[in-house]
């Protein structure tokens, strides 16, 4: 393991600390990446360049009268200026607390008062007229910057560049110590108000080091930035986790761009969620569908023989003399779906939820490695993950060197390790009911753990569906099936107290098309969706799906809308969760015609 570029966390026990480490040892080396519209090109700036722009952030910061200790909230996309505000606060001592871009304006509001910030920071006019509607709630802030001029605003709003001084001195050097709270974190919040995570330097450092102890990233790595950074495993493991390597991070124009941007800059690792390679596993297969069968054939021995790879060594099959036809179907498919991706991805990480197996080992037996994780925003996040060695990928891995677990009640999976939060902002309450007085937090996912020290994800002692005849349903597992189908692009089950299973789904656009207009049906009309025989079609894909699933566990109907579930109509998380009670009030309505007479 390469490791003679990496700040260690006695070189460098705080963030800022870590980031004028950084600049320090690789003055001239390319941080960050991102694309210009002005300019129509890709722009490169080395560490030294981020520093003097994070000096003139932080002298304008001090002229606003931010003072060490007050909390201060980003609401941008991932950008370089993102990294600059944050490394400009954290090396005055002022807590950062990023929030989702497109978040609602009721839940902005709600994180303002509740952190008390006093900063906000924002980048677009869309952002400030939504902010419009909760104006009164903004009182107690000093001051609003926004990357771009706007208007319609009041005396505390001013564009970025009218705030900035033309010049700076040196970086001010941070006074914090390690165990003193670097960031407020707020929940996704797919029930209820969202809460605060307090997270101290040492929490995200620890957990940093402790993941580098499983992967080996070096210095000439290349990362694609596409999750927001408001949430906790972007932020520790595609920023502040290549910080101490000296790895660049490049950042994504948009996630419909993505496709593009993985060919122009050819990454060598990509953080994602499950959503994202299901996407791109969709459009795979709906590809191969339009194939020769000789196509098809060449295609299905590609993977099988990838699989069959993979898995001889990692220690668990034989040699077959199958493998020697790998480097053909390798060259003849797997390398030309690489390319798609930019061919240079060493591994993938993904964390958020379980992949399914068929999408998993699609992408292994093309030669994408990936590695599944699982943490939580309370952990900095990660507690387990897959190494590249030692991957058993119907697991999220290994448990991180000097992590504890176990498994409490009804098989609760119980963590505790320094990368464990500080506790929820203004909330002792709910702190004490997730960490007990033994220092254990209690996740709420249950697990089970194998010989080998693997540990899989069993279910969710929240997220189950108790159906009226006492049988429990995990709806993720059956969700995940369902979207294996081309024609389904998200799906909701239901069924809570009810006899029966039914589900909310999103089609897949283009397929949508097809089947409608086979049936005479116009795409564009809404009350399409509503036509029994559409229905028909894909309740019979989504119960095939689910064809292996125990009896209880089958979709009597659906209702099909045409409206996505995204983080901008707030029925997702920033990480592409269900909010599920924020869909079932929305689709009140639909659930109640679903169960009508019953």
């Amino acid at each position: 393991m390469n490791t003679s570029n990496q700040i260690s966390i006695q070189q460098a026990p705080t963030l800022a600390a870590l980031f004028r480490e950084r600049v320090a040892r690789t003055p001239d080396a390319i941080a960050y990446v991102q694309y210009d519209a002005g300019q129509e090109s890709w722009q490169r700036y080395s560490w030294l360049q981020t520093a003097r722009q994070v000096a003139r952030w932080q002298q304008a910061m001090l002229d606003t009268g931010l003072k060490r200790g007050e909390r201060m909230v980003i609401m941008c996309h991932n950008s370089w200026e993102w990294v600059i505000c944050d490394q400009a606060a954290l090396g005055l001592g002022i807590i950062v607390v990023p929030v989702f871009m497109n978040d609602r304006p009721d839940n902005i509001a709600w994180i303002l008062t509740n952190s008390g910030a006093n900063l906000l920071v924002i980048e677009s006019q869309e952002q400030w007229d939504a902010l419009l509607g909760v104006e009164d709630q903004l009182d107690a802030l000093k001051q609003i910057v926004s990357l771009v001029p706007l208007h319609n605003t009041h005396h505390r709003v001013m564009p970025l560049q009218e705030w900035l001084p033309e010049t700076a001195g040196n970086l001010a050097t941070d006074e914090s110590g390690p165990g003193e709270l670097a960031t407020i974190v707020y929940t996704s919040g797919t029930t209820g108000k969202p809460k605060g995570v307090m997270l101290s330097h040492h929490n995200i450092l620890w957990n940093i080091h402790a993941c580098l102890q499983l992967f080996d990233i070096a210095a000439d790595n290349l990362l694609l930035s596409f999750l927001p950074l408001s949430h906790t495993f972007e932020r520790t493991v595609g920023y502040y986790l290549a910080m101490v390597c000296g790895a660049s991070t490049a950042y994504n124009r948009s996630v419909p761009q993505l496709s593009e941007d993985l060919v122009e800059l050819r990454p060598t690792l990509l953080i994602s969620v499950p959503r994202i390679f299901e996407r791109i596993y969709g459009r795979i297969m709906d590809k191969l569908n339009t194939e020769s069968g000789i196509r098809k054939k060449l295609f299905r021995a590609a993977v099988n023989t990838g699989w069959q790879k993979f898995e001889y060594e990692q220690g668990r099959g034989n040699w077959s003399p199958r493998l020697l036809l790998h480097p053909l179907l390798d060259r003849l498919v797997g390398r030309k779906v690489r390319q798609k991706l930019g061919g240079r991805l060493r591994f993938t990480v993904c964390g958020g939820a379980a992949l399914s197996p068929e999408v998993v080992r699609l992408f292994i037996g093309l030669g994408i490695p990936v590695q599944q994780g699982y943490g939580l925003t309370e952990t900095s996040p990660i507690i387990t993950a897959n190494p590249l060695h030692n991957n058993q990928p119907d697991s999220v891995g290994i448990v991180l060197p000097g992590i504890e677990v176990k498994l409490g009640e009804q098989d609760e999976l119980l963590v505790r390790s320094p990368s464990v939060m500080l506790g929820y902002w203004d909330n002792p309450q709910a702190t004490s009911a997730i960490i007990d007085k033994d220092g254990w937090l209690h996740t709420g996912d249950q697990a089970s753990m194998d010989s080998t020290g693997h540990v899989r994800i069993t279910g969710r002692l929240k997220e189950i569906i108790v159906l009226s005849n006492g049988e429990k349903v995990p709806p993720a597992d059956l969700e995940n099936a369902i979207l294996l189908d081309s024609l389904i692009e998200q799906v909701m089950l239901l069924g809570e107290g009810m006899p029966y299973l039914t589900a909310l789904v999103v089609p897949n656009p283009e397929e949508f098309k097809k089947q409608a207009e086979m049936l005479g049906l116009d795409p564009e009309n809404a009350a399409s969706c509503a036509d029994p025989r559409l229905k028909k079609i894909f309740l019979e894909h989504a119960q095939a799906q689910l064809a292996s699933f125990p009896g209880h566990a089958k979709l009597r109907d659906l209702v099909i809308l045409r409206e996505p579930l995204t983080p901008d109509n707030g029925l997702l998380t920033p990480t592409l969760k269900l909010r599920r009670n924020r869909i079932l009030i929305r689709y009140a309505d639909e659930v109640k015609d679903l169960y009508s007479g019953h």
